[in-house]
């Protein structure tokens, strides 16, 4: 059963903006694989800008205010098949992922961006049977 439904938009630009006024600062907004993950990009920007998005939409979802760290999107490596990565998920700090486990539910995410825009979706659901109330 879906639980709740989070969207963000941002424009890369101003992702673009705040890592300029901010410097070395910007980056404590982005879990270490996130770091790893967009350091590898000719322009990481635009997937800068995706995570940033997907923060937002968690938090549209989630009954309480959370870190930027506390919510991450992971992108794990696939060694066999025709794609380097496995469809993107969130990752989740220790304290969220015991509320998310208590609850019975889990987060679906689909991220899109482009030079311009990037957008983020995220589904709460509350899992089969076990998912409580």
């Amino acid at each position: 059963m879906i639980v709740a439904v989070g969207h963000d938009l941002i424009e890369t630009a101003r992702i673009r903006g705040l890592l300029e006024r901010e410097g070395e600062r910007f980056y404590r907004l982005f879990a270490p694989a996130e770091l790893e993950y967009c350091a590898r990009l000719s322009d990481p920007i635009p997937s800068y800008a995706a995570r940033f998005a997907a923060k937002e939409a968690f938090q549209k979802v989630w009954p309480r205010p959370h870190g930027w760290r506390d919510v991450w999107v992971e992108r794990p490596r696939t060694p066999d098949g025709p794609f380097p990565y496995a469809a993107p998920l969130l990752g989740f700090s220790a304290a969220i992922a015991a509320q998310m486990e208590l609850h019975g539910w889990s987060a679906h995410l689909s991220l899109t961006h482009t030079r311009e825009h990037a957008s983020a979706v995220v589904i709460l659901e509350a899992r089969g049977l076990e998912a409580r109330e």
